[in-house]
């Protein structure tokens, strides 16, 4: 469908996305841990990831237009949103939905599994980048392009979760030298928090340890949080 020169409003209405979930809860995984935060779980993932706990958004999804998606944000009154998945860049209007969260005056994260090119999104949304280790099963599919469209507000993350996956990562952030945030995350049941800071600070890396701050408040299975 050809939208023509209509207003932006009306846009917003006519054009959708498939979403899983909208909720309100505290940003788990970033260096914004601990903040309270609304989600936008879109709908669909382009890779199978061993560790995933989100299967049940790789299918199904209610239609809603960008305005609609925008007033259910709202309506939670905080000033921090995140999109997230799934894989929210599969969707051809997830760069228009951050633009318009950003015109509502909301400061914009999304997390994304480096497989797309960021370069797509508008420069204000704050970019969380993961980098699939090797264990995953997806250790190839980061695209390097997304290094270059990264900056200092932004983040790379790794799930580590085994010590070929540290030594592997550590070797990823030596070589390229990234210029933005790095976490260093241990997958939930698979590396304790307690082997991944020590072999940080063995090895004196300068990265973030990530923990899953949701999983430890809630329950691991618990939905919508």
């Amino acid at each position: 469908m050809t939208f023509g020169k209509l207003p932006e409003i009306v846009l917003r209405t006519l054009k959708k996305l498939k979403v899983t979930e909208i909720f309100s809860s505290v940003q788990g995984e970033s260096s914004h841990a601990g903040k309270r935060c609304a989600f936008v779980r879109l709908t669909g993932c382009n890779l199978r990831c061993s560790y995933c706990d989100t299967e049940y958004a790789f299918y199904g999804g209610t239609e809603m237009s960008i305005e609609e998606i925008v007033q259910t944000v709202e309506n939670y009154d905080v000033p921090l949103v995140e999109i997230t998945g799934g894989e929210p860049l599969m969707q051809k209007e997830t760069p228009e939905l951050a633009q318009a969260l950003l015109d509502a005056g909301l400061t914009v994260m999304i997390e994304t599994n480096g497989f797309y090119d960021v370069c797509v999104l508008p420069s204000e949304v704050i970019k969380i980048v993961d980098v699939k280790c090797p264990s995953c099963g997806e250790g190839e599919s980061f695209k390097k392009i997304n290094l270059e469209r990264i900056d200092s507000k932004d983040e790379l993350k790794f799930v580590i979760g085994t010590r070929d996956d540290y030594l592997w990562a550590k070797s990823f952030i030596e070589t390229h030298a990234p210029i933005c945030e790095v976490i260093f995350s241990p997958s939930w049941e698979e590396c304790t928090p307690r082997e991944l800071t020590e072999w940080v600070i063995e090895d004196r890396l300068p990265v973030r340890i990530g923990i899953q701050l949701h999983k430890i408040i809630w329950d691991k299975e618990t939905r919508g949080v």
